[in-house]
This record gives C-alpha cells, sequence and structure tokens, in this order.
C-alpha cells in the first residue's frame, strides 16, 4: 500500500471514530449502573462520559460540552435536582434526564416541573433509555454564553437580577419572549443581552418601533416589498424579517402596531414566512421575535385594541422589567457608569458629583426611569463649569421630580399606620379582636391606636 493511500486510510479512520451522535454525560453513584449505562450509549455511537458526583461532574463540564446529562436523582452531597440547577446556571439550554427509582417518581416529577427534560426509572428499559436520549438529542440547545453577554444592564438589585437569571435560561431556546416595562427601564438592552447569549448570537439583530411610523411604512419596513408596489416605490426592498434571517428581531411598542399589521405579523409567526407588499410569493424566514411594551396588553384586549391570539403567539415567556422607583440602590452604580461613557465620549476628564448631589438622586422620583437618569448625568455634565458637581446643581435639574427619601422612623411610621389600617377594616374597627390578630394587649393597641390617629369608630360598618 502506497503511504499516500495509507495516510488517507487512517484519516478516514479517524474521522470515522470522531463522528458520533452526541456527547453524553452520566452522573451517578452507583458504579455498576454507570459501567452499563456506557456501554449500551457507546454501542449506539454516542461518545460518554462517566463520573460518580455531582462535583465531578461540574468540574468536566466546559472540558467535555455535553450535548445531554442523565443524573441519578438520589446522591451523596449534591443530589440530582441541585445539579439540575446548577446546569441551568451555567450552560442553559443543556438536557437533563433524572434516573430514579419508583419510590421517588413524585421528585422526580418535581424535577421535570424545574426543567428536566424526562426521567427514566430504574430498572432502565434500554428501548426506552434509547428512545428518551434520541429525543433528548434532537433538541438539545446547549450554547457558550460568553460572560459580558448583560454588561450592559449594571444592576445589584435582587429582583432586576431574577430576571436576568430568566433571561439567560430562555435565550439557550427559540422561545418568544415579551419584555414588559415602564418607558426607559432597558426592554432593548435586555432584547440585546438575550441576543447575545442565544445561538443566534453570531447572526443580525435588528429593532425597530413600532409605534415610530405610520402604518403604510411600518408595514414596507417589517414585510419589506416589490418595485412598483405604490408611489415612491423606485426599486425592491427587503424588509427587517429578511434582515434578521437567522438572528432576532426586536418589535419594540409592539402594543402600538396597528390591528391590520397585527394580522399579518401573527401569519407571518404561524407560517414562518413573509410576503414583501407587492409580491404574490412568500419569502422563508428564520426569526426569533422578542417583542415589548410599556402597554397592559391583557387590557388592550378587554377593549379590542390587541389581538388575542398575537398576544399568546408573542408572550410565550414573560419578562417584566422593574421601575428606577424599585431599584434605588443601583442609581450610585448607574451614575458612576454614565459619568465614565460621557467623559469618554468627550475626551475629557470625568467629572464627579458632590456627595450631596448623589444623595438628590437617590431620593428624586424617576417617572422616566434610567433613560431620565441618564439625561439628568448628561445635562448636568454639560452645565457644570466644576469638576465636582453640586447638590444646587441637581436639584435646579430635577425641579418637580426632587423627592425626599423617607427616614426610617417615617417609613416604619407609615408601616405601621397601615398596618393597624388593614387589622381595623378586617374586624370592622372590633378592638377586641384587632388586638388579639395583632398579638398586643388591648391597653397598648389603643395606644397604638392613639399615636398614629386612628379612630376605631370610623372603621365600623354603618
Amino acid at each position: 500500500m502506497r503511504e499516500s493511500d495509507a495516510a488517507a486510510k487512517i484519516f478516514n479512520m479517524a474521522q470515522t471514530a470522531s463522528k458520533t451522535n452526541g456527547k453524553i454525560l452520566l452522573v451517578d453513584d452507583d458504579p455498576g449502573l454507570l459501567r452499563l449505562l456506557s456501554i449500551r450509549l457507546r454501542a449506539e455511537d454516542y461518545e460518554v462520559e462517566a463520573v460518580e458526583s455531582a462535583h465531578d461532574a461540574l468540574a468536566i463540564l466546559h472540558r467535555f460540552r455535553p450535548d445531554l446529562v442523565i443524573t441519578d436523582l438520589r446522591m451523596d452531597k449534591m443530589d440530582g435536582i441541585a445539579l439540575l440547577k446548577e446546569l441551568q446556571t451555567r450552560s442553559p439550554g443543556l438536557r437533563v434526564l433524572i434516573i430514579t427509582a419508583h419510590g421517588t417518581i413524585p421528585d422526580a416529577v418535581v424535577a421535570t416541573q424545574s426543567g428536566a427534560f424526562g426521567f427514566l426509572t430504574k430498572p432502565i428499559d434500554k428501548d426506552e433509555l434509547m428512545s428518551t436520549v434520541e429525543r433528548a438529542m434532537k433538541i438539545s440547545g446547549s450554547v457558550e454564553v460568553a460572560e459580558d453577554w448583560a454588561a450592559e444592564i449594571i444592576t445589584r438589585n435582587q429582583v432586576l437580577k431574577e430576571r436576568l437569571a430568566q433571561a439567560k435560561m430562555v435565550a439557550a431556546t427559540d422561545a418568544r419572549v415579551l419584555i414588559t416595562g415602564a418607558s426607559g427601564t432597558g426592554k432593548e438592552l435586555l432584547a440585546k443581552a438575550i441576543h447575545r447569549a442565544s445561538p443566534r448570537q453570531n447572526k443580525a439583530f435588528v429593532a425597530i418601533n413600532c409605534s415610530a411610523m405610520a402604518e403604510n411604512l411600518l408595514e414596507s419596513e417589517l414585510f419589506g416589498h416589490e418595485k412598483g408596489a405604490f408611489t415612491g416605490a423606485v426599486r425592491s426592498h427587503n424588509g427587517l424579517f429578511q434582515a434578521a434571517d437567522g438572528g432576532t428581531l426586536l418589535l419594540d411598542e409592539i402594543g402600538d402596531m396597528p390591528m391590520r399589521l397585527q394580522v399579518k405579523l401573527l401569519r407571518v409567526l404561524q407560517e414562518h414566512q413573509v410576503r414583501p407588499v407587492g409580491s404574490a410569493e412568500a419569502v422563508h424566514v428564520d426569526v426569533r421575535v422578542i417583542s415589548a411594551t410599556h402597554h397592559d396588553l391583557q387590557e388592550m384586549m378587554a377593549h379590542g385594541k390587541f389581538r388575542e391570539d398575537l398576544f399568546y403567539r408573542l408572550n410565550v415567556v414573560n419578562i417584566h422589567l422593574p421601575v428606577l422607583d424599585e431599584r434605588r440602590e443601583d442609581i450610585p452604580l448607574l451614575v458612576s457608569s454614565f459619568l465614565q461613557e460621557i467623559a469618554g465620549e468627550a475626551g475629557q476628564e470625568r467629572k464627579v458629583y458632590a456627595p450631596e448631589a448623589v444623595e438628590l438622586l437617590v431620593a428624586a422620583e424617576w417617572p422616566g426611569n434610567v433613560r431620565q437618569l441618564f439625561n439628568i448625568v448628561r445635562q448636568n455634565v454639560a452645565l457644570s463649569r466644576s469638576p465636582v458637581m453640586s447638590g444646587e446643581l441637581v436639584q435646579t435639574s430635577l425641579g418637580e421630580h426632587a423627592g425626599k427619601l423617607a427616614s426610617f422612623s417615617e417609613a416604619r411610621d407609615e408601616f405601621t399606620r397601615n398596618y393597624l389600617s388593614q387589622i381595623l377594616q378586617i374586624t370592622m374597627g372590633n378592638v377586641s379582636q384587632a388586638a388579639r390578630l395583632a398579638k398586643r394587649n388591648r391597653t397598648d393597641f389603643y395606644k397604638l391606636l392613639a399615636r398614629h390617629d386612628l379612630n376605631p369608630d370610623t372603621f365600623k360598618s354603618r
């Protein structure tokens, strides 16, 4: 055999050996079961790594990069459900199968409700194992997520952190997302972050504001048009659905989309095809749609202003962003970031706020949310002649929105008064019953009512 033929044969053998049906990570503290499952799976051309603990599985996760994890439910130190939750954080979209004995099937059902693909009961039937693995492999969505996928969203607020964790998990799938929240809360930033954390990250991210243009222009922008389709259509135009093919399209302010276009959008979502204005032919598109709105779409549906069938197509996963007034602890972080950004744009030395100025910003009312805060910071930087921006400057720029953060005593008194009012409403002014509910003696309860200027008689039914 010639040397070149031998080399080609070796290369082909190596290529054949490297072609597997996928990579599976087995986790079980029973060595015998690990060996049995490994033999069965390797016989079906799966590449298998087998470990005896959840900690070992996590240690090799990024080296092995499995397409599927099969783990026992009951293991020492870290059980299968704890491993499932950790995998959801580290590798969103990675499919997990739970192995369980018959007595722990209720626990396995809980696991599937927590995001496991399914479960296998011992003793494991070979045919059931292979069919379940095959189904899981077909929809495995593991993707490497860059650490800075949400770098533009600055927060230490626990509620927003939970929303980001939810966004990271859903990013690994193709599920449509509806982002809700007041104007200026960062809905487009979150949509971009979901795109960066998704398998579509290397394709286009395209955004359009559905309230920013007339109906006919919006239709052309979204779906495209043929030459001569209307006055001024001097050439054919691919719409944003085609521009975002393979990637993500954000439909911002979807609540303002005209009803006629809602019907056309619904058809595109159902058929995965778009028909340009003036064209007789439809074009296939593969687009992940994220929509956003500050409107209450359910209220709009009740008034016939938004299609119910479209709502349920778009609202597969809903992520609601909190207003800035609910995450005041983020204001100093946001201000610092904005000052750095503005200084970089202008190529100037970074300005800073005096401590009392920061306190005013934290205490202020922010109806325009993060967008309004950024505009105030930019305005202060532009108007300040000193590198240190004063409280007076901030007070002037805030105007009627300058607020006063309640002291601890004020907040406690407000809570106590509301609590007492609620109890009196429940008992319809019966002080003895109210005192028992509050677990206070009657005399002390009367003193509390007097201190907070509450008269029980005003709560009695007439």
